[in-house]
């Protein structure tokens, strides 16, 4: 439940040539700060993304924006 007391979703994605922890530090950053998003993670180590939000399905398509921002040739396999 997010802070409101609403259900959220969670769901995770497998990534694809995500180069570096740095660069999924900034990518969970950057996605924490979207509008409906209550939580990211995004482990370079197991190449992982996990969303949390109010519909996950809804916010995906600003997620893969700010993500190809950060990483460009990283592919988030939906």
């Amino acid at each position: 439940m997010n802070k409101k007391g609403c259900i959220t979703m969670k769901k995770t994605y497998k990534l694809i040539d995500l180069d570096c922890a740095n660069c999924a530090a900034k990518m969970e950053d950057a996605i924490r700060k979207l509008p409906g998003v209550t939580g990211a993670t995004v482990s370079f180590l197991t190449q992982k993304m996990t969303i949390e939000a109010d519909d996950v399905d809804a916010v995906m398509k600003d997620v893969v924006k700010v993500c190809r921002k950060v990483e460009p040739d990283c592919e988030i396999v939906l």
